[in-house]
């Protein structure tokens, strides 16, 4: 079977750069873990492929994004929140409290992967407005025989 590849967004805050269309083409699905900004954000993005989303700490409850998402792809469960439920989220904190074999996340706006035995963290660091001085990105999820890998994808500024 092909992989499954799946973009990973956090942290639009209303922002859909124009670079993000090329970064995610072709992905499966893409998860959103918080802070979009907005419906308009969610409707470009699914100009891409199915969007799946969760509410962060400035997006308001209810529809059309969930406090978080528990899947299972291709033998893979994965958990998506934005992280701000814990306070100021690390690897080790989002693997004692999910249980899920991949962790995805944003609010910090930093990118990382984080490999912990067969689980794996991913944040996809802020894809809209530049903060922090950090670098816009996204990341992408592969998940091949029952095994998943990530890799961030910087978008220019």
């Amino acid at each position: 079977m092909p992989p499954v590849v799946i973009g990973l967004v956090s942290d639009t805050h209303g922002l859909v750069r124009p670079a993000l269309y090329d970064a995610l083409a072709g992905v499966r699905m893409i998860l959103h873990a918080g802070d979009v900004g907005g419906g308009e954000v969610l409707r470009a993005l699914a100009s891409i492929a199915p969007v799946r989303a969760v509410r962060g700490n400035v997006d308001p409850p209810g529809p059309p994004v969930a406090e978080h998402l528990e899947l299972e792809l291709e033998g893979v469960s994965i958990h998506v929140s934005h992280g701000h439920e814990l306070g100021s989220p690390t690897p080790a904190t989002l693997l004692a409290h999910y249980e899920a074999s991949v962790i995805v996340y944003g609010h910090t706006h930093k990118a990382l992967v984080h490999h912990a035995g067969a689980r794996l963290v991913v944040n996809p660091g802020a894809a809209g407005p530049r903060r922090f001085n950090l670098t816009p990105s996204v990341a992408k999820l592969t998940i091949e025989a029952g095994t998943a890998t990530a890799e961030v994808v910087t978008l220019p500024l």
